[in-house]
């Protein structure tokens, strides 16, 4: 069993973008401090954490000063090198655990596993080479997505194939990184479960949501989302499956499609979601502090959702919106403190209370 920190301890965080700023915030209000670690300068965790150190993850000098500094580690994003993981984890303990990176990193690896818990996933396939594609696509068919195996994200590291016509151009945009082939799923729309397990074991979700993107890039996500009762029971139980599975401790977003044959799970993430985004405005508990909770070692917290939200991004230009939308009554804006507007760069998000539970 854990012993739980006391307020006062410090938490690294590894990332120092808008995710690890409002893990910080999340910290502070429980009275914890947060150190992070981020190779770029300026980052906007920065500005509400206790600390900071700039320096890269090849630098164990940098990570073993880190890890002494602080209480526990936790992380923002998945793509950390195994080699940093190696220097911290030999003097802090790292929450969620090395597994659940090792699996979330490799997009063939997490299709495997969660195949081998007996989840469904769309078709895949592993893709080398223009051979080894050629012999996907007989297999899975078009229209299909290839995709580069790691350091993918939003809609980054991805090329539609209609047809065998555009096969060579989709491996050239692979630029040689091993890939995977994803069948395309014929599913209504896309929620997203984010499920919380403590080290005590315990498992708790907040109400899943219903997305939409754009552009590859997450838009809105809307609670509750068009689900049956057995729906929404299927996709909290098999979150729970898979955070147990992992011996996981925190949060993680799991994404599910929704087809006529029932919950495809499209990708998991090992950290607080994009897509959990609207528990800021529609719980007691959100998903912030619910991972602090769980990495600390305190009890999960209520995330029982009081009102219905929806979440919109803020995406480049729409900082323009800022004026008018700090003028809209029931909306809530969450500002990353980025510096520079760029086309499809996250700078916000807004919460809209659409009405009380």
């Amino acid at each position: 069993m854990t012993v739980p920190l006391s307020p006062g301890a410090t938490i690294g965080i590894l990332g120092g973008g808008q995710l690890g700023r409002m893990l910080s915030v999340a910290a502070s209000r429980l009275g914890f401090m947060t150190h992070v670690f981020e190779p770029g300068a300026a980052p906007p965790a920065g500005q509400v954490a206790h600390r900071v150190t700039t320096a890269g993850y090849d630098d164990t000098a940098a990570l073993a000063a880190f890890a002494g500094s602080v209480d526990v580690i936790t992380y923002e994003f998945e793509n950390i090198p195994t080699a940093a993981l190696d220097t911290l984890e030999a003097h802090r303990p790292i929450r969620p655990g090395r597994e659940a990176l090792r699996v979330s990193q490799d997009r063939l690896t997490e299709k495997r596993f969660l195949r081998d818990l007996g989840l469904a996933t769309a078709p895949y396939a592993a893709v080398d080479d223009a051979e080894g594609l050629h012999a996907a696509l007989d297999e899975i068919g078009t229209p299909a997505i290839l995709k580069t195996r790691r350091f993918g994200y939003d809609g980054k590291g991805q090329a539609r194939i209609t047809s065998r016509d555009d096969a060579a151009a989709a491996l050239d945009d692979m630029a040689g990184a091993p890939a995977i082939l994803e069948g395309f799923v014929a599913f209504s729309h896309e929620v997203s479960v984010i499920a919380a397990r403590g080290s005590d074991g315990q498992v708790a979700c907040f109400d899943p949501g219903e997305n939409v993107h754009e552009g590859g890039i997450l838009r809105t996500t809307a609670v509750p989302a068009r689900l049956a009762g057995s729906q929404r029971m299927d996709a909290v139980l098999l979150a729970g499956r898979i955070l147990n599975a992992l011996d996981y401790v925190g949060v993680m977003g799991v994404e599910l499609f929704v087809t006529p044959k029932g919950l495809i799970v499209n990708e998991i993430a090992p950290r607080v979601h994009n897509s959990g985004h609207w528990t800021q405005n529609g719980c007691a508990v959100d998903q912030f502090e619910q991972h602090i909770r769980a990495v600390t070692g305190w009890p999960l917290g209520d995330g029982t959702r009081h009102s219905d939200v929806v979440m919109e991004n803020l995406i480049g230009a729409d900082m323009d919106r800022v004026p008018e939308l700090a003028r809209e009554p029931r909306a809530a804006l969450h500002l990353y403190g980025k510096a520079e507007v760029k086309p499809g760069r996250k700078m916000g998000h807004v919460n809209r209370i659409v009405q009380d539970g």
